[in-house]
C-alpha cells in the first residue's frame, strides 16, 4: 500500500537526502496528526506539488508539528505529452466534479472556459474566488491521489482565447457527439504521424450542458482543432473530460507499469 501524501511549498525539498529531517508543520500537519493520527515509526510521503516526493518515517507527532525522517528522495517528471482539460463552466458544480476527477486520473493541466451556453459565469470578484476553488479542487483531488504534482490551473478563457490556444497546441480536440472519427483514431493519427520529441501538449475540450455551439465547433476547428467523438452515448459535461482522460493516457502508455 503506497504511503499517505502530505504537500508542502515547492522547492522546500530541494536540499534533503536520506537520514535527514524534515519538519511538516501549519494545516497539513494538523491534518496529518488529527486526521490521519499518524504516529512515530508509520511511513509517510511528503510532495512538493512540483514533482518531488520525499519519503520518510515519521519520528514525533505534535498537534501542528510532524517530524520526519528522510528515506528517499525522488524526482517524478511530467510527461513528455501534457494533457490539458478544458472545461466549460457548468451549473451544479458539475464542472468542478470534472476537474476532480480528471486529476485523480492523472490530468496534467485545467483551463476553465466561458462557452457561449455556459449557464455559469465568472465575472469580477466571483471569477478569483472561482479560480481559487477550482485549484483548491484539483489539490485535493492530487493529495487523495498521492501525486507528486498539482495540475495547474490556468487562467479563465472565453472562446476567442480558447482560438488562441488552440492554435498554440500540438493537438486540440473538440469532444463532440456529431464528430465522424472516434478519439481512439483520432489520437492514433496523431500519434503515427507526430514522432516524439520534446514537449508537447494535448488539449482535450469538453463543452457545458447544452453543448457546443456551431459557430464555436466552426471556430475552433479553424484555427487547427479536430472533433472526435467518444462513444455512442451522449456523456454529461462532468463525465466526458474524465473518460477522455482514461483513454488518452492509456494510448499514451502513461498507465503502463514501470520498469524495473
Amino acid at each position: 500500500m503506497s504511503n499517505p501524501v502530505f504537500f508542502t511549498a515547492p522547492g522546500s525539498l530541494d536540499q534533503m537526502a536520506p537520514e535527514g529531517l524534515f519538519v511538516l508543520d501549519g494545516p497539513e500537519a494538523r491534518h496529518a496528526v488529527a486526521v490521519k493520527r499518524l504516529s512515530p515509526g508509520e511511513p509517510v510521503d511528503i510532495v512538493d506539488g512540483a514533482g518531488t516526493r520525499m519519503s520518510g518515517k515519521v519520528l514525533a507527532a505534535s498537534p501542528a508539528r510532524l517530524d520526519v525522517e528522510c528515506t528517499s528522495v525522488v524526482v517524478e517528471h511530467r510527461p513528455d505529452v501534457r494533457l490539458v482539460l478544458v472545461q466549460a463552466l457548468a451549473k451544479g458544480d458539475r464542472d468542478e466534479l470534472a476537474i476532480e476527477t480528471a486529476t485523480e486520473l492523472g490530468i496534467d493541466a485545467v483551463v476553465p472556459w466561458q462557452s457561449e451556453r455556459s449557464i455559469v459565469r465568472w465575472k469580477g470578484e466571483r471569477a478569483a474566488k472561482a479560480h481559487a476553488k477550482w485549484q483548491s479542487v484539483v489539490t485535493a483531488a492530487a493529495k487523495q491521489a498521492r501525486r507528486a504534482w498539482i495540475p495547474e490551473v490556468r487562467a479563465a478563457v472565453d472562446t476567442a482565447g480558447l482560438a488562441a490556444a488552440v492554435e498554440a497546441a500540438d493537438l486540440a480536440v473538440v469532444l463532440h457527439e456529431d464528430a465522424a472519427r472516434p478519439l481512439r483514431v483520432v489520437l492514433d493519427s496523431w500519434l503515427s504521424t507526430h514522432p516524439a520529441e520534446g514537449t508537447r501538449e494535448v488539449l482535450l475540450i469538453v463543452g457545458p450542458e447544452g453543448g457546443i455551439s456551431q459557430r464555436e465547433v466552426t471556430k475552433l476547428c479553424g484555427q487547427g482543432a479536430v472533433t472526435a467523438l467518444l462513444g455512442h452515448h451522449v456523456l454529461r459535461s462532468s463525465t466526458a473530460g474524465p473518460a477522455a482522460v482514461v483513454l488518452a493516457s492509456d494510448m499514451l502508455g502513461r498507465w503502463a507499469a514501470p520498469a524495473v
